[in-house]
C-alpha cells in the first residue's frame, strides 16, 4: 500500500511517500527549484518520491493532504465577515486545494481516470501531531503541536497511544505562539519568511530586560493554554497575510504587529539599520517569555496525561534553545522532535495519520535518521566533476576507499581547512546533518568569523553547530540525552568551552547533533578520525549552501565550492583540493 503525502500551496511545500508503514522518501520542493521555503505545488518533490519508490502515480492507493477546510468552520465564517480581503485569500487557497487532482494530472500528464487513489484531508495540527508521534520510538507520549496558524488553530495537544491520537485541546486563531514570535521578529527588522531562527540566535546576546512588558503581550492561562494581548498585534484585523510570488514561489508574510507595539517598545528596526542593545534585549525577552509560557503549558500537559515522554511538532518545535531546557523546566524526561518539524513535515504527518489513525494499521517504523532525500552514485559524481571546470584546472582530484577518505578528510579539517562534505541521501528538514554539510575545526575560535566571511555571508550573531560522537555527548555537554536532529541546545561544560570555542554560542550553549555509528557510519568515522588526531570528538557543522537552499545535487555542491573560499570538497569517495592560493590567501588560521 502506497500513501503519498503532499504539503502544497504554503511555505515549505513538500512530499513524502509511505509504503506499508515504512517511509520511503521525503523531500522539500526547495531542494529542486532552489527557492528558499518554496511554496506552491511540489511537483518535483512528488516526482522524486514516486521515483524513489519505483512507482507511478497510478500505483498510489491514498493521497493525504494536511488541510481540512471544514475544521473550525464557524470561526472561519465569523472572521470572513470581519475581514473580507482575508476571506477572499482563503477562498483562493481553498480553490487550489480543491483543484489538487487537476494539478496532479497536469504535472504528470495522466488521465484523471487512471488516478485511483483515495483523497484524505487531514487537519493541519493533526498532521503535525502525527508527523512526530507516529514516527517516534514511544508507544505512549504526550504530543504538542505549536506554530503560527493552520486550519484556524495555532496549537494542539494530545496523547498518543499505539496507532491512535486522542486530542485533548487546542488554541484557536488569533492566539498563537508562532504569531507572537514572528511579530517580534518583524519588529526587530527581520522580514523574510522563516527569519525567526535568526532572532533565536540573537537572543543569546541580550538580557530579558523587558519581561514586565512582554508578559502583557503573551500570557499563560490558569488552565492549559495561553493568550495574546491583541492590542500589540494586527493579524486579527488583517488576517495572517501569507502569500507567494507565482513567478518563483517565494513565500511572504505581511506585517503582524500593531503600532501600539512600537509605542511601547520604541521604533521598529529597519533591516539595513545596525542591531543595537535594545534589539538584543528585546530578542532575549521574547525568548524568555516564550519559554515561560511554553514550559507552563508542557508542565500542565504532563500532569494531566501522566506521560514522561513528549513529542513536539510545528514551527515552535524548531526552538532548540527552549527544547534543551525541557528536561530542567518540566517533568518530561524523554523528548522527540522529527527533523522536519515545521510545515514540510506535514507531508509525512498526513500520510502517517491516514495509515495509522484512519486505516488502523499498527506502527512498525521509527524515524531514526533524516536521510530521505536524493542520493547520487559515484558514477554520477564522476560525471558531474568531468562536466565542471575542475576537470581542466589545477585542482587536485583523488578517489579513495572509505577508511582512507575519513582519515584524509579529518587531516584537512584538523589542518584548518574548510571542507564541503557531500554524501548519501540528502537530509529531510532545514538542517544539514552530516550528508550535505560544511565542516571545520571547532577548536579554532576564529573559525566562526572565517566561515561567515569566506562562505556563509550571514549575520555575525548566528551560531554554528557542533556534531559530536553520540558516546562522547556527556563528556562535553551538561546533558547526555541524544539530539540526532539538532533539535536541542545544551550548555557546553565550562571546562570544555575552550576546547570547542567555534561552535559554542555566546551564552555557553551548543545546538548539537549527536552522531551515531549505526545511523551514519561514514560521518561517525570521520569525526572519530578527527578525534584520533586532535583528542576532540567534535567537528563544526553548518549547512552546505551560500544564502540558498542546502545543495542537493553534486553539480550544486561543485558550484558552491567554486564560488566560495572553501578549501576542500568531498563528494562521495572523491576529494577535491583547491590550489592553496585560491582558498587561503589573506586568511589567518592561528
Amino acid at each position: 500500500m502506497y500513501i503519498l503525502g503532499i504539503n502544497a500551496y504554503h511555505g515549505n511545500a513538500s512530499a513524502a511517500i509511505v509504503c506499508d508503514g515504512r517511509l520511503v522518501a521525503a523531500v522539500e520542493e526547495e531542494r529542486f527549484n532552489r527557492v528558499k521555503y518554496a511554496a506552491g505545488f511540489p511537483a518535483a518533490a512528488i516526482r522524486y518520491c514516486l521515483a524513489e519508490a519505483g512507482i507511478t502515480l497510478d500505483d498510489v492507493d491514498h493521497i493525504a493532504i494536511p488541510r481540512n477546510p471544514w475544521a473550525r468552520l464557524g470561526t472561519k465564517l465569523l472572521y470572513a465577515v470581519r475581514m473580507p480581503r482575508f476571506a477572499r485569500e482563503r477562498v483562493r487557497v481553498l480553490a487550489r486545494f480543491t483543484s489538487l487532482p487537476e494539478a496532479l494530472e497536469q504535472a504528470f500528464d495522466v488521465d484523471p481516470q487512471r488516478i485511483r487513489a483515495r483523497y484524505h484531508r487531514v487537519e493541519h495540527h493533526l498532521a503535525h501531531l502525527a508527523s512526530t508521534f507516529f514516527v517516534s520510538p514511544f508507544e505512549q507520549a504526550a504530543v504538542l503541536s505549536a506554530d503560527g496558524l493552520g486550519d484556524f488553530a495555532s496549537t494542539m495537544w494530545a496523547t498518543g497511544e499505539g496507532n491512535r491520537l486522542r486530542v485533548h485541546g487546542a488554541v484557536a486563531f488569533p492566539h498563537s505562539l508562532g504569531m507572537y514570535y514572528t511579530a517580534i521578529t518583524q519588529y526587530l527588522g527581520f522580514w523574510k519568511f522563516g527569519d525567526e531562527y535568526k532572532v533565536m540566535g540573537l537572543a543569546a546576546y541580550g538580557e530579558p530586560a523587558y519581561l514586565e512588558e512582554f508578559r502583557r503581550i503573551l500570557q499563560s492561562n490558569a488552565a492549559l493554554g495561553f493568550r495574546l494581548n491583541l492590542a500589540y498585534f494586527s493579524h486579527h484585523h488583517t488576517g495572517p497575510d501569507m502569500t507567494w510570488r507565482e513567478a518563483d514561489k517565494t513565500p511572504q508574510l505581511g506585517r503582524i504587529f500593531s503600532p501600539y507595539l512600537e509605542e511601547r517598545l520604541g521604533p521598529t528596526r529597519a533591516p539595513d539599520q545596525p542591531v543595537e542593545q535594545r534589539h538584543r534585549n528585546a530578542a532575549a525577552t521574547m525568548q524568555a517569555c516564550l519559554e515561560e509560557v511554553l514550559f507552563d503549558l508542557l508542565t500542565t500537559l504532563q500532569r494531566r496525561t501522566g506521560h514522561r515522554a513528549l513529542c513536539l511538532a510545528g514551527g515552535v518545535a524548531f526552538n532548540c534553545a527552549a527544547n534543551g531546557k525541557i528536561f530542567d523546566r518540566t517533568p518530561f524526561d524523554q523528548v522527540y522532535v522529527q527533523p522536519a518539524a515545521g510545515d514540510a513535515g506535514l507531508a509525512v504527518g498526513a500520510a502517517y495519520y491516514v495509515y495509522h489513525h484512519v486505516l488502523g494499521h499498527p506502527r512498525t517504523f521509527v524515524m531514526e535518521h533524516p536521510y530521505w532525500g536524493p542520493a547520487y552514485s559515484q558514477q554520477q559524481i564522476r560525471a558531474a566533476l568531468e562536466r565542471s571546470s575542475i576537470a581542466s584546472s589545477e585542482f587536485q582530484v583523488t578517489e579513495l576507499p572509505e577508511e582512507q577518505l575519513a582519515k584524509e578528510t579529518a587531516k584537512e579539517i584538523a589542518g584548518g581547512k574548510i571542507v564541503g562534505w557531500f554524501q548519501g541521501r540528502a537530509e529531510w528538514g532545514p538542517r544539514a546533518l552530516g550528508n550535505r554539510s560544511i565542516l571545520a575545526d571547532p577548536r579554532r575560535a576564529e573559525m566562526k568569523d572565517i566561515l561567515n566571511r569566506r562562505i556563509k555571508h550571514r549575520e555575525v550573531f548566528r551560531p554554528f553547530a557542533p556534531s559530536i560522537l553520540e558516546e562522547a555527548t556527556g563528556e562535553y555537554f551538561e546533558k547526555a540525552y541524544p539530539s540526532p536532529f539538532m533539535a536541542l541546545a545544551y550548555a557546553v561544560r565550562p571546562e570544555k568551552r575552550k576546547e570547542i570555542p567555534a561552535p559554542t554560542h555566546v551564552d555557553g550553549t551548543g545546538r548539537l547533533q549527536t552522531v551515531s555509528r549505526s545511523v551514519n557510519p561514514r560521518y561517525w568515522r570521520l569525526i572519530r578520525e578527527f578525534a584520533n588526531l586532535t583528542g576532540v570528538p567534535v567537528v563544526l557543522n553548518t549547512s552546505f549552501n551560500e544564502n540558498e537552499p542546502i545543495v542537493c545535487q553534486p553539480e550544486e555542491a561543485i558550484e558552491c565550492f567554486l564560488r566560495t573560499k572553501m578549501n576542500t570538497l568531498v563528494l562521495g569517495n572523491t576529494i577535491v583540493r583547491k590550489p592553496a592560493s585560491s582558498a587561503l590567501e589573506g586568511e589567518s588560521l592561528r
